[in-house]
């Protein structure tokens, strides 16, 4: 097994992705501003049929909802114990102050029991995570959040609808984030939107659209050059000769960094960008073929599930056969471990997904405002958690090797 099983080298990059990013590459004169732009925002727009603003990423989309929102600083927001550095961080940029609610190893999003716990005089928002695509039960969340007169925000980062479900998703929340980074539902490689039917804070939205900076033209090359790149190592990652080279590319910087130093120690920069319309064109060229997207992801979940059926592999109740999962979950006793054995096999499955509440392991808990204990199945779930890949170059054949290998180690 030459090419690696994978969850990070360029999940999206497939031949036609990197072809299209490489046209992109060349319309330079096109990467701020373009039609690309006003093109996803109305077809966001029309498909949610509501507002829409775009922002370079989905963190900085959320810290423009938040400082946005009719709440008084250092209002707590509640968000589950097993979520990204990005949510938290974006809260504390904000003003405001994250909660951290415990969550349910059974659909591994908000535990509506323990949740309602955590709701005080001071709360005035909850974030809900549908994780890994399986989708959280919006009609209690909803009725929760108007029995204590809250906001409902859905990180829809990990999902989006299509015409085949769930038919749950932006139905409920008050507002949606998106974020189109490198392994989400949809990637333009990275970029984010807040979509909202509240008239009054869309005009804000707007209005931070239209104010915030363009991403500079080095910055937006590294972007487009990021699935060249991987599409270039990934090859040759069993070799140790990819390894290097994204080495190298990382330490001459032509890679921009998912998660940021000081951003894994609690800090984001309060300020915004605007997604370039050379991303946004990308995001498209997957929108025109999203039906397909997600059913290549629910014909990997499916087989995942067959084979946890099969060999008595313990993963989340709440997982249904329609779900376009990013990736498929299972739980096991020491899941670095696996993780370390299947390595051995060119197989890499550390998604940052695990070894902490607050994702990545390397992020510092208490600087993002969680207190170890907190959350206890939340905890034990990132020592458990192993994500088995569904994104678009995963083939069947390759879930087919990775089952067969994980059977012996399991």
């Amino acid at each position: 097994m030459l090419s690696p099983i994978h969850h990070t080298f360029g999940p999206h990059v497939t031949v036609a992705y990197l072809l299209q990013s490489l046209k992109q590459l060349c319309l330079f004169w096109n990467w701020k501003n373009g039609k690309e732009r006003d093109w996803l925002r109305e077809t966001l727009a029309q498909w949610f049929e509501a507002r829409c603003s775009l922002f370079s990423s989905g963190r900085e989309a959320l810290l423009v909802l938040l400082r946005n929102l009719p709440i008084d600083q250092g209002s707590e927001i509640i968000v589950q114990g097993f979520t990204c550095i990005a949510l938290p961080n974006a809260i504390h940029a904000a003003g405001f102050t994250p909660v951290f609610s415990e969550a349910d190893p059974n659909t591994l999003n908000l535990d509506i029991e323990a949740l309602e716990g955590k709701i005080n005089s001071r709360t005035k928002v909850i974030i809900v995570q549908h994780t890994f695509g399986i989708v959280a039960d919006m009609q209690s969340l909803r009725t929760l959040a108007d029995k204590h007169g809250l906001l409902l925000i859905e990180d829809c980062a990990h999902v989006l609808p299509d015409t085949t479900g769930p038919k749950r998703i932006g139905v409920h929340g008050d507002f949606l984030m998106l974020s189109f980074g490198r392994d989400k539902a949809a990637s333009g490689v990275s970029g984010g939107a807040i979509i909202t039917k509240n008239t009054s804070v869309a005009d804000l939205l707007k209005k931070e659209e239209e104010a915030a900076s363009e991403l500079s033209f080095i910055t937006i090359k590294r972007l487009l050059l990021y699935p060249f790149i991987y599409a270039v190592s990934k090859p040759l990652y069993g070799l140790i000769v990819g390894k290097c080279l994204l080495v190298a590319a990382s330490k001459c910087g032509a890679l921009v960094a998912v998660i940021t130093k000081k951003e894994k120690e609690g800090y984001q920069s309060t300020e915004v960008h605007r997604m370039p319309a050379a991303l946004c064109a990308l995001v498209r060229w997957e929108f025109k073929r999203f039906q397909a997207i997600n059913d290549h992801r629910r014909a990997l979940s499916k087989i995942y599930a067959a084979a946890a059926a099969k060999h008595s592999w313990n993963f989340p109740s709440g997982i249904q056969e329609h779900l376009p999962l990013q990736k498929f979950p299972i739980l096991v006793p020491d899941a670095d471990q696996v993780r370390m054995k299947l390595k051995r096999h060119n197989i890499h499955l550390d998604d940052g997904w695990t070894g902490a509440s607050v994702c990545p392991r390397a992020v510092n808990q208490e600087a993002a405002g969680y207190i170890p204990g907190t959350c206890p199945k939340a905890q034990r779930l990132s020592g458990q958690i192993l994500t088995l890949p569904t994104h678009p170059t995963m083939k069947q054949s390759q879930a087919h090797q990775l089952i067969g290998i994980l059977a012996k180690i399991i």
